[in-house]
């Protein structure tokens, strides 16, 4: 599925407006200590599902994070192939594909709704596929640890932090 996270982001903030839900612009909440369960958002890409189960159970304060891509990581990848031990040729495909996904600078990557019930996080995420692309190939090159888990005060150090995937 093609997803314009840019548009949607904008679309569930009016929603959640709309529908009597309080809006917290907030970080992601995916490693709270707190028992948490993500939705199907792969059969059930719908947020409005998401939230109205929220709706059902009372909860009025929803999270919404979103991540802007930004391409300084498609640079600090590309100055790491020389040492990732991969062979000359198998750098350069490396290294254009990673090209290829510079396009996407400042455009919304992810998409992340949550609220908390009973002592449960609950989170709704989207990502786009170009978004899931890159992840993969950071893996690939053995670069993909969870940039995530470092602190918020990280990310404004390191331009790599918190754009690696959760897989």
């Amino acid at each position: 599925m093609k997803l314009n996270l840019d548009s949607l982001k904008t679309e569930i903030a009016s929603y959640l407006n709309e529908n009597g839900f309080i809006l917290f612009h907030g970080f992601s909440r995916s490693f709270e200590e707190v028992p948490e369960v993500e939705w199907d958002s792969v059969h059930y890409p719908d947020y409005r599902g998401f939230l109205d189960v929220a709706r059902e159970l009372g909860v009025r304060l929803i999270v919404l994070h979103h991540r802007e891509f930004s391409s300084t990581i498609i640079d600090r990848a590309t100055d790491e192939l020389p040492s990732s031990g991969f062979d000359y040729q198998e750098q350069r495909q490396l290294e254009q594909r990673l090209k290829e996904l510079a396009i996407y600078d400042g455009f919304t990557c992810l998409v992340e709704l949550s609220f908390e019930h009973s002592g449960t996080l609950y989170v709704f995420e989207l990502r786009t596929d170009w978004y899931n692309q890159l992840n993969s190939l950071l893996e690939e090159m053995d670069l993909g640890t969870d940039g995530e888990e470092a602190d918020e005060e990280d990310e404004d150090e390191d331009p790599l932090g918190g754009y690696y995937s959760k897989n």
